[in-house]
């Protein structure tokens, strides 16, 4: 006979998750150096509550083990840049490629600044970290420099969120001034012989990578997007491509979007279809996931500048603008969330240039 309690909270297969009936919301209860720690999961789905609990359970002990190693005297930078990366691993609004590269920032500061990682989070002055910018950023692009910064301030932030500071010395740190790349693409041209060269390699996937270059140049999608991309994705009815991205996390802004195909790009999948009817609908329209090694040989091969599988998505914006298509509309088939400040940003030239050209057919009628 089951008491009231028992109701209210419902135990599930999984250890250390329970539900709360009323509600449906599920909770990780464990204990912790002998105290029992209930935390809501902040969701009513099982699935996604067995992926949040290991990471939630992560984080507390996190917390409990920084503050006790400051109630001990002393807590090391080290310390508090493990608090600092549970959390990061605990965040389930992160993508797994944005906590490796916290991770990486960490590994980065680490070899530059040794003694930095054994030293008491207390006895760091702004002095000390003005002193390993001087020497950090002689040796690193201004972008890891700028997010190494970011790194060094939020590790200093979780020794101040336990007491073991008052202030963060790296929060005077300038960062350096990002330039923008100039990007050097292919013309039309170019870029049709480039793919004839990678098709005709002579290799055994000659002809998959050269697909894989159509396709992100004809539909500019990330490289980790076209991965995922099978045929039911493909809408040849609307003439639309589904993006999906990666099953677990999606796109990079964590949400799908439509994609129309152009001209070419409906010509290829249709001819590739054709080409694999017995295939089944989930299948990946691309059968390679990267081809960057051929690119660089074709393009030394007939003499053009190396490109990379981004450079191909900068490619089908610079054409799509150059064909008249507004930078907003281009914008939402990037899957840009900004309303295409990041497109005018780095495309704005190619409107200026077409706005010259436009501007000589207008005409008042007036003689010279």
């Amino acid at each position: 006979m089951s008491t009231p309690d028992e109701k209210i909270w419902q135990t599930t297969a999984v250890q250390n998750l329970v539900r709360y009936a009323p509600s449906g919301t599920y909770f990780a209860r464990f204990r912790v150096a002998g105290k029992l720690v209930w935390k809501s999961l902040k969701t009513t789905a099982f699935s996604v509550a067995k992926q949040r609990l290991p990471d939630t359970m992560r984080d507390y002990r996190a917390k409990l083990e920084s503050g006790t190693a400051f109630a001990k005297g002393k807590m090391t930078f080290a310390a508090a840049a493990e608090v600092y990366l549970q959390r990061i691993q605990a965040s389930v609004s992160l993508k797994p490629r944005s906590k490796d590269y916290r991770e990486m920032m960490i590994d980065f500061i680490r070899r530059s600044w040794p003694s930095l990682f054994e030293t008491d989070v207390r006895k760091l002055s702004q002095r000390d970290c003005e002193n390993w910018l001087t020497r950090y950023q002689q040796h690193y692009s201004p972008t890891v420099v700028n997010n190494s910064i970011g790194t060094l301030r939020a590790v200093f932030d979780e020794a101040i969120s336990t007491g073991a500071r008052f202030n963060n010395p790296a929060a005077g740190l300038s960062r350096m001034k990002v330039r923008q790349k100039q990007l050097e693409l292919p013309s039309r041209d170019e870029f049709l012989r480039f793919v004839d060269e990678i098709r005709t390699a002579g290799a055994r996937q000659s002809k998959d990578c050269a697909n894989l270059v159509r396709f992100l140049a004809y539909s500019g999608l990330r490289i980790g997007e076209a991965k995922h991309v099978t045929w039911t994705d493909a809408n040849f009815v609307r003439r639309q491509l589904h993006v999906r991205g990666d099953p677990e996390t999606a796109t990079k802004n964590g949400e799908t979007r439509f994609v129309p195909m152009i001209p070419e790009l409906e010509q290829m999948l249709t001819e590739l279809r054709a080409e694999r009817l017995a295939e089944s609908p989930s299948a990946t329209i691309m059968r390679v996931f990267e081809c960057q090694n051929s690119m660089t040989n074709a393009a030394a091969k007939i003499g053009m500048k190396r490109i990379t599988h981004h450079d191909l998505r900068h490619l089908f914006a610079t054409i799509c603008i150059e064909s008249g298509v507004d930078i907003p509309t281009v914008s939402r088939w990037l899957g840009h969330k900004d309303g295409g400040a990041l497109c005018m940003k780095t495309y704005g030239h190619l409107r200026d240039e077409h706005s010259l050209t436009q501007a000589q057919r207008v005409s008042f009628g007036v003689a010279a």
